[in-house]
C-alpha cells in the first residue's frame, strides 16, 4: 500500500520521500513502482517522459532524518501506539503546520491524535488497494482534527486525481464498516465446506469485480483479519461481526495473500 500511495503521489508531480526501515521492503516497493510504471507505459498510459519524470520525484530512504515534508501518509501495521510514536518522530524535525495522515482502515483516528504532540493535525487518508487504480480515499476526521486539515488532506485527494469522501471516526468508517459481512459471510460458507474458489466464482458470476476470497488475499489477510478485531471490539462484540477462526489461523500460519505467496490461494 505504501508503495502504490508513493507512486500516485509521484505521478501527480509531487516530490515524494518512500520511507521504511527494512531495506529489503523498499527494494521490493522499488522495483514495484517500477514494473507498474512500465506497465502504464506499455499500455502507452504514460509516455517515457513521464516515467522518467515519475521517477525523477520519487526518493527511497531508510533513514528517517530524510522525511522531511509537509505532508506525510503513513501505512505502517495497523497498531495505534505505533502510528502516534512514528508520528512524534517525524516531528521533532519537521516544521509546525506538518499535516500527518493515517492510512489506517480502521483504528479510531481519535485515539491515535490523542496521543500525537498536536492532534488537531491528525486526519485519516484511507486508500484502497491497489492505490494507483482505486479512485476513493476515505478522508476521516478525528474528535480533535482541525477543519483546515480535513481541508488540506481533501484538497491534496483532489490534486492526486481521487476522489475524496468526508467520513465520521466510526468503527471501519464506510466501506470497511459495511464490507465485513462479505468476508465473514463467505468464511462462514467455507466452514460449511464449500471451497473459496467456488464462492468467488459466484460473486463475480453475480456482478461482483473479485470475490471475498481473492480480495483478502489482495489486502493481506493479516490487515483485513486487523480489521474485522478492530469493528468487532468497538461496537461491543456483536455475534453477526465474530472474526473467523480460518483467517486468525491463515494469519498464525503466515498466510497472509499475494504478499506471502500464500493465501487463499498459492501465488
Amino acid at each position: 500500500m505504501g508503495s502504490g500511495i508513493a507512486q500516485v503521489s509521484a505521478q501527480a508531480g509531487f516530490l515524494t520521500i518512500l520511507y521504511d526501515v527494512n531495506k529489503q521492503v523498499l527494494a521490493k516497493a522499488e522495483t514495484a513502482i517500477a514494473a507498474s510504471l512500465q506497465l502504464l507505459a506499455g499500455k502507452n498510459k504514460i509516455t517515457a517522459e513521464d516515467k522518467n519524470r515519475i521517477i525523477s520525484n520519487l526518493r527511497f530512504t531508510t533513514d528517517m532524518n530524510d522525511c522531511i515534508a509537509d505532508v506525510f501518509i503513513e501505512a505502517i501495521i495497523e497498531n495505534a501506539a505505533l502510528k502516534a510514536a512514528l508520528f512524534n518522530q517525524l516531528h521533532e524535525f519537521n516544521h509546525s503546520e506538518v499535516i500527518f495522515a493515517t492510512n489506517t482502515s480502521s483504528l479510531s483516528i481519535s485515539s491515535i491524535a490523542a496521543s500525537v504532540i498536536h492532534p488537531q493535525r491528525v486526519a485519516g487518508m484511507h486508500f484502497f488497494n491497489p492505490a494507483p487504480v482505486m479512485k476513493l480515499v476515505e478522508v476521516v476526521q478525528g474528535s480533535q482534527t482541525s477543519n483546515e486539515t480535513i481541508e488540506t488532506i481533501t484538497g491534496l485527494a483532489l490534486q492526486l486525481g481521487k476522489t475524496p469522501v468526508l467520513c465520521k471516526d466510526a468503527p471501519g468508517f464506510i466501506v470497511n464498516h459495511v464490507a465485513r459481512p462479505y468476508y465473514l459471510e463467505a468464511l462462514r460458507l467455507m466452514e460449511t465446506g464449500i471451497d473459496p474458489a467456488t464462492i468467488d466464482s459466484v460473486m463475480e458470476a453475480s456482478g461482483f469485480k473479485m470475490g471475498p476470497f481473492k480480495l483478502m488475499d489482495l489486502i493481506g489477510n493479516d490487515v483485513n483479519f486487523t480489521v474485522s478485531e478492530s469493528v468487532y471490539e468497538a461496537l461491543g462484540k456483536p455475534a453477526r461481526l465474530k472474526p473467523s477462526v480460518i483467517q486468525r489461523e491463515k494469519v498464525d500460519k503466515g498466510e497472509l495473500g499475494k504478499k506471502t505467496g500464500k493465501g487463499y490461494y498459492e501465488y
